[in-house]
């Protein structure tokens, strides 16, 4: 996917994002995720039902790279056993962070690609996939 493509996607995703806005359900586990540096400060929430990640939302107030990669993240998520959720975001950190990956699990989240061309923004894409992580990581 050429470049024009990939920031199409990502203002996209950030102008009009998918899954945003957290229910007031206790059934959600939650998560904030912010940035020290900037302005993203994103709550994340997660609903698990027998091992499937049933639905994500997220709200807060960040930059477009966090809001879109959120936005994505939550669509990437969606449906999957936590193995596979676990798999997803390893491969994403792994390829924000230039290591080798395996692109074939990560869909949408590919436009993400280049970001380690803008060493600031790294932190912007990993901050809801870290606050997920965080939430995989404490299942009961």
């Amino acid at each position: 996917m050429d470049s024009k493509k990939k920031r199409e996607l990502i203002l996209d995703n950030y102008q009009n994002p998918s899954n945003r806005g957290i229910p007031e359900d206790s059934s959600y586990k939650r998560e904030n995720s912010k940035n020290e540096s900037c302005v993203d400060n994103i709550d994340i929430a997660v609903k698990i039902d027998n091992n499937i990640l049933k639905d994500i939302k997220f709200d807060g107030e960040a930059c477009a790279i966090c809001t879109s990669t959120a936005s994505v993240m939550s669509k990437e998520l969606k449906g999957k056993n936590v193995e596979e959720a676990e798999i997803l975001i390893d491969n994403f950190e792994r390829m924000i962070n230039e290591m080798p990956y395996d692109e074939d699990t990560l869909g949408e989240l590919n436009i993400y690609n280049e970001i380690y061309k803008q060493p600031s923004r790294k932190k912007c894409a990993l901050l809801p996939i870290n606050a997920v992580k965080r939430i995989l990581e404490n299942i009961e």
